[in-house]
């Protein structure tokens, strides 16, 4: 099976009422890991790689990568995406590398830091869709800002300041006509890493009810959640136990996430977790056995972590069981709806 634009995936999750986990990569053993858990909860999935990981992981071996889960795993429809493009010629560059989606994240400046005008967001991303669309590649675009920082891509805002840049409603409703975007991140008091929150989450802080409100207004538009890793605490004591130095710090429940599902979210971005999950596994490796030199003593397990952790999303967001439902439809068919749709 190729790979194929995301849209077809978050087309389906509407239809069905499920959302997706979107699980960032920098190698081979993170894609081992989340295909093993497809395979096994037969899950469609969002592969997404920052310009970080892109950089990490070179783009050639990465697409590679991608071409063979996409080969050893022919049962599974994949999207393959890039998480947070901050420049058009970003975007345009991963659609040349044959990713199948991208994210132009105009809501900050090219620079990836600091927060931009509504006129440039519009401006940046409305070209990225009009490159995107006549290839059949899907355009997840984001208004309003998140807080912290994450593979040095984010405006550094604490938890206090990311309140006074959350998304405004009739706000993502103008971008999304200005814009022809596919899917839109919203703000709603998440924050990129492992340092969301304080204490647990309220309403006071995640904003849940902005989401409701969006999804009123724009009922076909398929939004996304960023920054929503649980950080699960006996992944954080796991790590401190073996030697780690992580302090007290809360993720997104999975139940605000369920509850986000039901209001028009269908991607959901997790990183932090399956990087917790990796790091507590190789951890007490290294504790364990201090002789072990054979990476594949300590990457094994990590993979394995992983692997259980993205089986539990998947299942969590109601994509398990769905792989085979999926139709598949490839770049040219969805270009082909898109010229249709400008007529």
């Amino acid at each position: 099976m190729p790979l194929i634009p995301m849209r077809v995936l978050l087309d389906h999750a509407a239809e069905h009422g499920y959302g997706l986990a979107a699980f960032n990569v920098n190698n081979m053993e993170q894609i081992q890991a989340i295909m093993a858990a497809a395979e096994n909860t037969n899950s469609p999935v969002i592969i997404q790689a920052s310009r970080g990981a892109r950089s990490y992981s070179q783009d050639a071996y990465l697409r590679h990568l991608m071409l063979a889960a996409a080969e050893l795993y022919p049962k599974i429809p994949i999207a393959m995406h890039l998480d947070h493009g901050n420049s058009v010629a970003t975007c345009i560059s991963a659609i040349d590398q044959k990713f199948t989606s991208c994210m132009m994240d105009g809501s900050l400046q090219e620079d990836g830091k600091t927060p931009s005008s509504y006129e440039y967001n519009v401006s940046v991303t409305r070209e990225v869709v009009e490159y995107a669309h006549r290839r059949g590649v899907t355009v997840e675009g984001e208004i309003g800002c998140l807080g912290g920082i994450e593979d040095d891509h984010g405006a550094g805002l604490s938890e206090a300041e990311v309140q006074a840049h959350l998304t405004d409603p009739g706000q993502a409703e103008q971008f999304v006509a200005d814009t022809g975007v596919d899917a839109l991140a919203v703000a709603i008091g998440t924050s990129h890493g492992a340092y969301k929150f304080k204490k647990k989450p309220t309403s006071e802080v995640l904003k849940m009810d902005i989401i409701a409100e969006i999804h009123r207004r724009l009922p076909n538009t398929h939004l996304v959640m960023h920054g929503s890793s649980s950080v699960p605490g006996e992944l954080v004591d796991l790590i401190n136990d073996y030697g780690g130095d992580i302090p007290e710090t809360y993720g997104v429940p999975i139940e605000e996430i369920q509850e986000g599902i039901k209001h028009g979210v269908r991607k959901v971005n997790i990183d932090t977790d399956n990087r917790l999950a990796i790091t507590g596994a190789i951890r007490k490796v290294f504790k364990e056995k201090p002789s072990v030199f054979d990476p594949r003593s300590y990457l094994k397990p990590a993979r394995e972590a992983m692997q259980r952790l993205c089986e539990e999303r998947m299942i969590a967001l109601g994509q398990a069981g769905n792989a085979d439902e999926v139709p598949i439809l490839t770049l040219e068919d969805l270009a082909k709806r898109y010229e249709a749709e400008v007529r």
